[in-house]
């Protein structure tokens, strides 16, 4: 482990000086996070400015549903961000090979080789948020202890889903399209489930459960209702994704051949 952190911060370091060429495009990155994310929480300050509570549901619990929500994604597109290009480019134009050149993991020099940092955008949104929103929750020693142990979990589903969906380019070349529409899906869990119909609460929850990447963990937090299924199931359905994605992962690295021209 080690070792491993040590060849993190190098590649971390390394990323960084060629941010420092383009400054510009970080700034953009950054400003972009907070715009979009901006615009969506204006959006939602609009609808209960007409509607008091939605299923239940104050404003301000919403709000830190969303932030919640931001804080795994962000650690994910932080640390995991090239899988992005195992989908879109990586093993369809052939430059995969360097990767089994190497004396490392695949998925691990994958992982390192980019360090998101306008990520850090929203993580910060995601922090703001919570702040706000500090006060619609009574928080207790159990729920402080369920925050921290639900954020590496739900963090853990979006990288397998992500490890998954683009290890399918060992098979078809490119599954960028794939991947983004799994990805896309992650929006549904900013908001309470109950505001959906029974269809898309089942596929969010236990098909492509993005649910437990935000409203679920969070919905314990703020009600403290149900532990055993919106921790527990969180913790059980992060590991068995994890474990198929990885396994996935090592069945399309047995299968790849080089491709491009």
């Amino acid at each position: 482990m080690k070792k491993i952190w040590r060849m993190e911060q190098i590649f971390i370091a390394q990323y960084l000086k060629q941010l420092l060429e383009y400054k510009g495009d970080f700034i953009v990155g950054i400003l972009g996070v907070f715009l979009t994310q901006g615009l969506n929480i204006f959006f939602l300050n609009i609808i209960f400015s007409k509607i008091p509570n939605l299923q239940g549901w104050t404003f301000k619990q919403i709000i830190f549903i969303y932030g919640f929500s931001l804080i795994p994604k962000g650690i994910d597109h932080l640390f995991f961000d090239n899988l992005w290009l195992v989908s879109y480019r990586l093993v369809r134009m052939g430059d995969f090979d360097k990767y089994l050149t190497r004396p490392l993991n695949t998925l691990f020099y994958v992982a390192v080789e980019i360090f998101q940092v306008d990520a850090f955008g929203e993580l910060l949104v995601g922090g703001l948020l919570l702040a706000s929103s500090f006060g619609s929750v009574q928080w207790t020693a159990v729920k402080v202890i369920c925050f921290i142990v639900a954020i590496p979990f739900a963090t853990a589903i979006y990288t397998a889903l992500k490890i998954a969906t683009s290890s399918l380019a060992f098979w078809t070349k490119s599954s960028g399209q794939i991947s983004q529409i799994f990805y896309m899906i992650n929006d549904f869990a900013k908001y309470p489930t109950q505001i959906y119909n029974g269809v898309i609460r089942f596929v969010i929850s236990f098909i492509v459960p993005f649910a437990f990447t935000a409203f679920y963990p969070a919905s314990y937090i703020l009600s403290g209702n149900n532990v055993l299924f919106n921790i527990g199931g969180l913790i059980i359905i992060s590991i068995m994704l994890l474990v198929i994605a990885l396994n996935i992962w090592k069945k399309g690295i047995s299968v790849y051949e080089s491709a491009g021209s």
